[in-house]
């Protein structure tokens, strides 16, 4: 079969398009035909290897896959043959940017049926990262206020439409080239972050802040300042320390992204359902990963991408 891999960290062009023998499903596992496999910035970053994730060299990058099962291993229930599904991979692991790739059983969930297969790969690590955010990491619920900043990215745009499907007030930021869309997705107030000042804007107190965009210390903390007595920052961006403020009972609160089936499963359901848009900016063929890497680190990547092999 046909795969992306690097067997040496470096730049884009580490980066292999080869030839790799099919891959065998374990105990617990399924072999699944690739459809899509999303890029996202963290690819980026064991390829490079400045992301500390224990890869085994040489690694086949992407997490996000959408598929087709082909194969089961020992002990596999609940899924056969011919099940199209999504998943969110484990990171350290043989990745997606393959024709088909090794996935455990329990990652998987039925695929939407709503949309292509390739572009349900868009799904999974970024929408459970803007749910975790949302719900788990800063207990949003309905009637509240929430500021999402960096609202135009992938993350914000579900985190846009979930907060706004759960009854909350969205106040978002977001660049000229994203406003309308993230306003299409549910906000309520969208702040131009090339031209406004964020604190300026934001004159009354939000319960949640959920910083997704790089930001520094500084910046950080004074954002903070706009979270009411009691509520909640939280954020993606673990290489700036997230704020908090005791002696208000402000709490602070990083989220790193973790498996979690039964609510990618919802998420799923929310797509059939009309309730939940899955955005893909592009899709580019397997073969032009290389390209695509070399284009992210050069600040040129915006939307999300699903990668589609040449056998899908």
């Amino acid at each position: 079969m046909k795969a992306v891999r690097f067997h040496q960290t470096g730049g884009a062009d580490v980066l292999r398009y080869e030839d790799v023998e099919l891959p065998e499903p374990g105990a617990g596992e399924v072999r699944v035909r690739v459809a899509g496999s999303a890029y996202n910035p963290a690819d980026g970053g064991m390829r490079g290897g400045f992301l500390p994730i224990p890869i085994t060299l040489p690694h086949t990058p992407g997490y996000d896959v959408s598929g087709t099962v082909d194969a089961l291993g020992e002990g596999v229930t609940g899924l056969a043959a011919g099940d199209e599904v999504v998943g969110f991979l484990p990171m350290a692991a043989a990745g997606s940017a393959a024709e088909h790739v090794i996935a455990p059983a329990e990652s998987l969930v039925p695929a939407p049926t709503r949309i292509p297969l390739a572009d349900a790969a868009g799904l999974p690590s970024v929408a459970l990262t803007a749910w975790q955010a949302l719900f788990e990491a800063g207990g949003l619920a309905a009637g509240q206020r929430v500021l999402v900043n960096g609202a135009g990215g992938p993350v914000g745009g579900y985190a846009v439409q979930l907060a706004h499907r759960a009854g909350a007030h969205v106040v978002a930021t977001a660049s000229p080239r994203s406003s309308a869309a993230v306003r299409a997705a549910g906000a309520d107030e969208v702040v131009d972050r090339t031209t406004t000042s964020l604190l300026d804007a934001v004159t009354e107190p939000v319960d949640v802040l959920l910083n997704l965009a790089p930001i520094t210390p500084e910046e950080f903390a004074a954002l903070a300042g706009r979270v009411r007595d009691g509520g909640v920052v939280v954020s993606t961006t673990p290489r700036v320390p997230t704020p908090d403020d005791p002696a208000r009972g402000v709490r602070a609160v990083t989220v790193y992204l973790h498996p979690d089936a039964d609510v990618l499963a919802r998420l799923v359901a929310l797509v059939d359902a009309g309730d939940l848009h899955v955005d893909i900016a592009r899709r580019v063929p397997l073969a032009d990963l290389p390209a695509l890497h070399a284009e992210a680190d050069a600040g040129r990547v915006h939307g999300k991408v699903v990668v589609v092999p040449p056998a899908a």
